[in-house]
């Protein structure tokens, strides 16, 4: 099972979060995902939004964030990097320019957040990018159509936030193998409520093909000792 690791890009510096990258993958992350910091972070939680304000108060020029991502890329040939963006970000840099040097760089990889993006994700689709789609814990069939429309990876939230559960499936397993049903034979990567090591032995056992870590390294700051002990001991369990 895949381990991926959130990068905030830029926050508090370039330096530090390429630093982090390398402990990220010298510890066994398996995929990294980088933001490219929205200016209205509206879907995140107060740690997240918080670094994305601090990177873009350091530094409010797309192009740099860009840059940074595609050496940390290119740094690391192995690993797969998946870039995280709001609509409003990809149009301010420009459509065409993004998905140039997406492919350029290898990246095709999006998670697309946003208000409306179901013509920006078909654009993006057809010009090449691969577009994951996130699926709530309780299976809502909008989420579920939008998943099969799409050709990348689907986004699996691995518990319920506000106890939404489908009676019909109750379980993290039950909502995998009822996705596979369907026909989805795509990657299906877990993430929202990955904290604990105990968190990524449920997805695994689930059948999960990746879980997203964020906060449980997140909350370790820029201590890159415990950082790299952290990642290991999660990569440990998935292997």
């Amino acid at each position: 099972m895949k381990l991926i690791c959130y990068l905030s890009n830029g926050y508090p510096s370039f330096k530090e979060s390429e630093a982090l990258a390398d402990i990220y993958v010298n510890a066994g992350c398996d995929i990294i995902e980088i933001d490219l910091p929205s200016r209205d972070p509206y879907l995140e939680g107060k740690l997240i939004a918080s670094r994305m304000a601090g990177a873009l108060a350091t530094c409010n020029d797309y192009s740099y964030f860009m840059e940074a991502a595609a050496r940390i890329r290119n740094r690391y040939k192995s690993i797969t990097v998946l870039l995280l963006a709001y609509d409003s970000t990809i149009r301010e840099i420009g459509i065409s320019k993004f998905v140039e040097f997406c492919i350029t760089n290898n990246m095709r990889d999006l998670i697309l957040v946003g208000r409306d993006t179901a013509a920006l994700k078909n654009e993006l689709i057809d010009l090449g990018m691969r577009i994951s789609c996130y699926v709530q814990f309780h299976l809502p069939e909008e989420e579920v159509a939008a998943a099969l429309d799409s050709n990348a990876f689907v986004y699996m939230q691995s518990k319920p936030i506000s106890g939404n559960v489908n009676p019909l499936y109750p379980t993290l397993k039950d909502c995998i193998i009822y996705l596979r049903s369907l026909g989805i034979n795509r990657p299906i990567y877990c993430g929202v409520g990955i904290y604990t090591p105990k968190d990524v032995l449920n997805a695994k056992q689930s059948g999960a093909d990746g879980v997203f870590i964020g906060s449980a390294i997140l909350n370790c700051s820029y201590d890159y000792h415990l950082v790299h002990e952290v990642v290991q001991k999660f990569k440990a369990i998935a292997n």
